[in-house]
């Protein structure tokens, strides 16, 4: 796996995620802070799988799915 390319997206794909879990948590009336830090754990940890996906396609597109080779 290309690692940098998977560190990029990853941490777009985590604060998107938790920034969507966050505001829904709000919406719906979750709105003390344990509720909040399970939302943000819920966000890192969907964001692991979303970012693989990512990295995986953004690699096969580029030719460059093994990253960088010394």
């Amino acid at each position: 796996m290309n690692w940098p390319l998977f560190s990029v997206i990853y941490s777009i794909a985590a604060t998107v995620t938790i920034g969507v879990f966050i505001i829904g948590a709000l919406i719906t009336g979750f709105n003390e802070i344990p509720h909040i830090q399970i939302a943000v754990l819920l966000g890192i940890l969907v964001s692991i799988p979303a970012g693989m996906f990512f990295t995986k396609k953004v690699g096969s597109i580029t030719g460059n799915e093994e990253g960088y080779k010394a």
